[in-house]
């Protein structure tokens, strides 16, 4: 086996249908599996899934009884995964014509490539932004404090977000978004699974920390382009919920690699949830975070 194509559904049926119908007309010439583990959907996504197994021999469900997240849900997939290259690939993309042949070619080609994501572009033919730094603590009890939205071009946003990054040229980076993450089998038995500590958000930064930190590089390959519709599943969840989990995620992600610095977040988490609680009640102000934060932190699973 090649490739092994690992989904975590929750809740998107007609955007699952169009991921997996764009995997099967451009997966040609590759031999190739698909894992879709099943969140405890109620969107007729089982019923779908279940039909469109008996007809795809290498269409392979897991049903989960909960919303077990994104990382853990993936480790699941990894584990029955018999593919030598291993993709994460968010339910709201589509394959666009030779971007999986791309990638695994280039991993083929380059044995120190760890990790290698596509260019993702949006329904407005835009490119979307997609790289980032590794995140500082600084950084973070700004972005807790949502000075981000309202100060975008403070240096220290420029640095993490990478405004000036060229979504035209390959480039090693230190990390690259989720929703299309591809890497190696090999990479994987090294450095392990994703860290089931994080339910959601930050799973991959912390992927790309430890691949990067062993020795391999992170490409943006904007050879390969993937239509990513954005963020759908996790708009179904209310800003204050999204922020707890956030929260809970970054300093967790900070306590594993600044633990003598993590407890700035700590201090900072009451006041991002109340801030949010704020967005929550107006929706004017919700309206005016998404048209104004879109263009620099709109990530795999929605805005903060």
């Amino acid at each position: 086996m090649t490739l092994s194509i690992i989904i975590v559904n929750w809740n998107v049926k007609p955007l699952l249908e169009r991921c997996l119908k764009s995997i099967f007309d451009h997966g040609k010439g590759l031999n190739l599996e698909i894992i879709v583990i099943d969140n405890n959907s109620k969107d007729g996504s089982q019923e779908f899934l279940k039909a469109l197994s008996q007809k795809k021999d290498n269409l392979h469900i897991i049903f989960n009884n909960a919303n077990l997240g994104f990382a853990k849900a993936n480790n699941l997939g990894i584990a029955q995964a018999q593919g030598e290259y291993i993709l994460l690939l968010n339910p709201d993309t589509e394959i666009l014509d030779g971007a999986l042949q791309k990638t695994v070619k280039f991993l083929e080609q380059n044995e120190d490539c760890g990790i290698i994501g596509c260019q993702l572009v949006g329904i407005d033919g835009k490119i979307q932004p997609s790289v980032r730094n590794f995140p500082t603590v600084l950084s973070h009890a700004l972005i807790f404090l949502k000075l981000h939205l309202v100060l975008p071009q403070l240096k220290i946003f420029r640095n993490y977000f990478i405004y000036d990054f060229s979504y035209t040229k390959r480039d090693e980076v230190d990390q690259v978004m989720g929703a299309f993450l591809m890497t190696k089998r090999s990479v994987i038995k090294e450095i392990g699974l994703l860290d089931e500590n994080f339910y959601l958000w930050f799973e991959e930064v912390d992927f790309c920390k430890r691949i990067k930190d062993g020795g391999w590089k992170i490409i943006y390959y904007p050879e390969a382009k993937v239509l990513h519709h954005g963020s759908q599943s996790f708009r179904q969840i209310l800003p204050v919920s999204r922020q707890r989990i956030y929260n809970k995620s970054a300093i967790y992600y900070f306590q594993k690699y600044c633990p003598g610095y993590a407890w700035y977040l700590i201090l900072l988490s009451p006041i991002s949830l109340f801030l949010s609680a704020v967005i929550q009640i107006c929706p004017f102000l919700e309206n005016w975070r998404d048209k104004h934060g879109a263009r620099y932190t709109r990530s795999r699973n929605g805005l903060v």
